[in-house]
């Protein structure tokens, strides 16, 4: 009924998607804040923990660099490459080390062609196409007198850019598994300080599930609020 009032009621569907991804942001910010203060016993870089663990699995041709910023770490298997942010590099904390090996998964996950993580890869051009142009189709549809094939179209290609988030859940939490039983068995860290490591990359998994229930609810918005219009 809000609709004839000018309030559009699934609204609220977007305002829980921006609280919940933002309580796993600032979550995730906090606790790798926390950790970020606590060393290592080792004395290992960020870096030299990523060398050890791929060395340690056979994997000489991936080189670990250097990338500007905070938390923008991230494997590149385009250029087979190890970025490691600022925050994590140089740093000898558990965060980073933990952060560092969590990257090293993915390596492992390309080189043992890990199924969820190629099919996150072939999803990649055909969700950045839906993330984008989803909406504008819906859109266009509603404007060109709710025409419902490009209504449907519109709904169709956003639901990819929501099939990418949730395949990624799988291969994020599988990558920091990998990184917590590599920390253990390769000594890099203690008991206790695997125990930090953990805090950190299962509130930086938390992100991911954040984006993806956030996602989910961009998609019920568009089937609730233009299966309304039409009726």
């Amino acid at each position: 009924m809000g609709y004839y009032y000018g309030f559009d009621p699934t609204i609220i569907l977007l305002i829980i998607g921006v609280i919940v991804t933002g309580i796993a942001s600032a979550k995730v910010s906090s606790t790798f804040k926390k950790y970020s203060r606590v060393a290592s016993t080792t004395g290992m870089t960020g870096a030299e923990a990523a060398q050890k663990i791929l060395y340690s699995e056979g994997i000489m041709d991936v080189r670990v660099q250097h990338v500007a910023g905070d938390l923008t770490d991230h494997y590149d298997p385009r250029t087979r490459v190890v970025n490691l942010s600022d925050s994590t590099y140089n740093s000898r904390s558990v965060a980073a080390i933990g952060v560092a090996a969590h990257e090293c998964g993915h390596v492992l996950q390309h080189h043992t062609g890990y199924v969820p993580l190629n099919i996150r890869s072939a999803l990649v051009p055909v969700a950045n196409i839906g993330s984008r142009a989803g909406v504008p189709i819906c859109i266009l549809g509603a404007f060109l007198g709710m025409n419902q094939t490009l209504i449907n179209l519109g709904i169709f290609v956003f639901s990819f850019g929501v099939l990418f988030q949730l395949v990624t859940l799988p291969v994020e939490f599988d990558a920091s598994g990998r990184a917590l039983r590599l920390l253990g068995s390769l000594g890099i860290l203690n008991d206790a300080e695997i125990r930090d490591s953990r805090k950190v990359l299962s509130a930086a998994a938390m992100t991911y599930v954040a984006s993806a229930f956030a996602s989910i609810l961009s998609l019920m918005r568009l089937v609730l609020l233009f299966g309304r219009r039409r009726d």
